[in-house]
Protein backbone atom coordinates (compact mmCIF):
# COMPACT_ATOMS: atom_id res chain seq x y z
CA UNK A 1 0.00 0.00 0.00
CA UNK A 2 1.19 3.24 -0.61
CA UNK A 3 1.34 7.10 0.31
CA UNK A 4 -2.17 8.32 0.80
CA UNK A 5 -2.69 10.72 -1.49
CA UNK A 6 -2.87 14.87 -0.31
CA UNK A 7 -5.06 16.91 -2.61
CA UNK A 8 -4.28 20.72 -1.95
CA UNK A 9 -7.16 23.42 -3.09
CA UNK A 10 -4.84 26.43 -4.02
CA UNK A 11 -7.54 29.69 -3.32
CA UNK A 12 -5.41 31.93 -2.80
CA UNK A 13 -5.06 34.41 -5.73
CA UNK A 14 -2.48 37.94 -5.53
CA UNK A 15 -3.99 40.76 -3.38
CA UNK A 16 -6.56 42.59 -5.14
CA UNK A 17 -5.00 45.55 -5.79
CA UNK A 18 -7.49 49.30 -6.88
CA UNK A 19 -5.83 52.69 -6.89
CA UNK A 20 -6.60 56.06 -7.77
CA UNK A 21 -4.85 59.28 -8.47
CA UNK A 22 -6.05 62.75 -8.05
CA UNK A 23 -4.45 66.38 -8.20
CA UNK A 24 -4.71 68.29 -4.58
CA UNK A 25 -4.14 71.99 -4.70
CA UNK A 26 -2.69 72.13 -1.28
CA UNK A 27 1.40 71.04 -0.53
CA UNK A 28 2.10 67.67 0.28
CA UNK A 29 3.08 68.33 3.90
CA UNK A 30 -0.55 69.96 4.38
CA UNK A 31 -2.05 67.03 2.33
CA UNK A 32 0.03 64.87 4.51
CA UNK A 33 -0.28 66.46 8.09
CA UNK A 34 -4.67 66.32 7.24
CA UNK A 35 -4.00 62.18 6.43
CA UNK A 36 -2.39 61.37 8.81
CA UNK A 37 -4.56 62.44 11.91
CA UNK A 38 -7.52 59.30 11.62
CA UNK A 39 -9.93 62.32 13.00
CA UNK A 40 -10.12 63.18 9.60
CA UNK A 41 -11.45 59.90 8.00
CA UNK A 42 -14.51 60.58 7.95
CA UNK A 43 -14.23 63.81 6.19
CA UNK A 44 -13.14 62.56 3.24
CA UNK A 45 -13.18 58.65 2.86
CA UNK A 46 -16.29 57.34 1.75
CA UNK A 47 -18.34 54.88 4.35
CA UNK A 48 -16.28 56.04 7.37
CA UNK A 49 -18.46 56.63 10.43
CA UNK A 50 -16.14 57.40 12.98
CA UNK A 51 -12.05 57.48 13.30
CA UNK A 52 -10.13 57.55 16.44
CA UNK A 53 -6.67 57.46 17.16
CA UNK A 54 -5.67 54.50 19.95
CA UNK A 55 -1.89 55.26 20.34
CA UNK A 56 -0.26 58.49 21.38
CA UNK A 57 0.56 60.81 18.41
CA UNK A 58 2.37 61.48 15.91
CA UNK A 59 1.57 59.14 13.97
CA UNK A 60 4.49 56.34 13.13
CA UNK A 61 4.71 52.92 12.18
CA UNK A 62 3.17 50.67 14.85
CA UNK A 63 0.50 53.34 15.21
CA UNK A 64 -3.07 52.21 16.53
CA UNK A 65 -6.88 53.20 15.52
CA UNK A 66 -9.64 52.45 15.14
CA UNK A 67 -12.35 53.13 12.43
CA UNK A 68 -16.44 52.25 12.31
CA UNK A 69 -17.57 51.61 8.26
CA UNK A 70 -20.71 51.18 6.91
CA UNK A 71 -20.66 48.31 4.91
CA UNK A 72 -23.83 46.87 2.81
CA UNK A 73 -25.53 48.59 5.31
CA UNK A 74 -24.27 47.29 8.40
CA UNK A 75 -21.68 49.06 10.85
CA UNK A 76 -18.23 47.20 11.20
CA UNK A 77 -15.54 48.52 13.53
CA UNK A 78 -12.20 47.51 12.30
CA UNK A 79 -8.73 48.24 14.11
CA UNK A 80 -5.69 49.71 11.73
CA UNK A 81 -2.36 49.56 12.46
CA UNK A 82 0.01 51.82 10.23
CA UNK A 83 2.78 49.82 8.48
CA UNK A 84 4.60 53.15 6.73
CA UNK A 85 4.59 57.10 8.14
CA UNK A 86 7.18 58.91 5.84
CA UNK A 87 6.13 62.56 6.36
CA UNK A 88 4.92 64.26 3.56
CA UNK A 89 5.51 61.61 1.16
CA UNK A 90 3.42 57.86 2.30
CA UNK A 91 0.94 56.53 4.33
CA UNK A 92 0.16 53.19 4.82
CA UNK A 93 -2.78 51.60 7.08
CA UNK A 94 -3.64 48.07 7.44
CA UNK A 95 -6.87 46.46 9.06
CA UNK A 96 -8.34 42.99 9.43
CA UNK A 97 -12.26 42.56 9.39
CA UNK A 98 -14.25 39.39 9.62
CA UNK A 99 -11.13 37.30 7.56
CA UNK A 100 -10.48 40.17 5.20
CA UNK A 101 -7.39 42.35 4.57
CA UNK A 102 -7.37 45.72 3.35
CA UNK A 103 -4.09 48.07 3.22
CA UNK A 104 -4.58 51.13 2.52
CA UNK A 105 -1.50 53.41 0.98
CA UNK A 106 -1.93 57.02 0.25
CA UNK A 107 1.14 58.32 -1.63
CA UNK A 108 1.76 62.10 -1.99
CA UNK A 109 4.24 63.62 -4.75
CA UNK A 110 4.61 67.45 -5.56
CA UNK A 111 3.21 68.23 -8.89
CA UNK A 112 1.88 71.16 -10.51
CA UNK A 113 2.22 73.52 -7.58
CA UNK A 114 0.28 70.86 -5.80
CA UNK A 115 0.04 67.12 -4.89
CA UNK A 116 -0.49 64.64 -6.58
CA UNK A 117 -2.38 61.97 -4.15
CA UNK A 118 -2.52 57.86 -5.32
CA UNK A 119 -4.45 56.15 -3.17
CA UNK A 120 -4.55 52.47 -3.25
CA UNK A 121 -5.95 49.52 -1.39
CA UNK A 122 -4.75 45.65 -1.76
CA UNK A 123 -7.65 43.35 -0.73
CA UNK A 124 -7.55 39.87 0.50
CA UNK A 125 -9.37 36.98 1.95
CA UNK A 126 -7.69 35.29 4.83
CA UNK A 127 -9.09 32.37 4.41
CA UNK A 128 -11.19 30.13 2.04
CA UNK A 129 -14.34 30.56 3.81
CA UNK A 130 -13.77 33.80 2.82
CA UNK A 131 -12.28 33.99 -0.62
CA UNK A 132 -16.30 34.61 -1.97
CA UNK A 133 -16.01 37.81 -0.62
CA UNK A 134 -13.20 38.69 -1.38
CA UNK A 135 -14.18 40.62 -4.92
CA UNK A 136 -17.36 42.02 -3.51
CA UNK A 137 -15.33 43.79 -1.12
CA UNK A 138 -13.08 44.47 -3.56
CA UNK A 139 -15.45 46.15 -5.95
CA UNK A 140 -17.14 48.08 -3.19
CA UNK A 141 -13.84 49.60 -2.32
CA UNK A 142 -13.35 50.11 -5.98
CA UNK A 143 -16.22 52.25 -6.23
CA UNK A 144 -15.58 54.30 -3.50
CA UNK A 145 -12.09 55.29 -4.47
CA UNK A 146 -13.07 58.26 -6.77
CA UNK A 147 -15.46 59.94 -4.49
CA UNK A 148 -13.10 59.27 -1.50
CA UNK A 149 -10.53 61.41 -3.66
CA UNK A 150 -13.09 64.44 -4.07
CA UNK A 151 -14.00 64.67 -0.80
CA UNK A 152 -10.06 64.76 -0.01
CA UNK A 153 -10.38 67.58 -2.19
CA UNK A 154 -13.21 69.61 -1.16
CA UNK A 155 -11.89 68.98 2.74
CA UNK A 156 -8.29 70.26 1.83
CA UNK A 157 -10.01 73.25 0.04
CA UNK A 158 -11.83 73.99 2.62
CA UNK A 159 -8.82 74.63 4.84
CA UNK A 160 -7.62 77.78 5.64
CA UNK A 161 -3.81 78.46 4.31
Amino acid sequence: MGQPRTVSVDYRRPMRRIQRSAQIQAPPAKVYAFLSDPANLPLWQTGVVSSERTSPPPTVAGSTGRAVFEVMGQQVTAETTVREAVPDRRLVVASSVAGISVVGSLDLVAADGGTRVTFSSDVKAESIFMAPLERIVADAAEKELDPSLDRLRAALSALPE
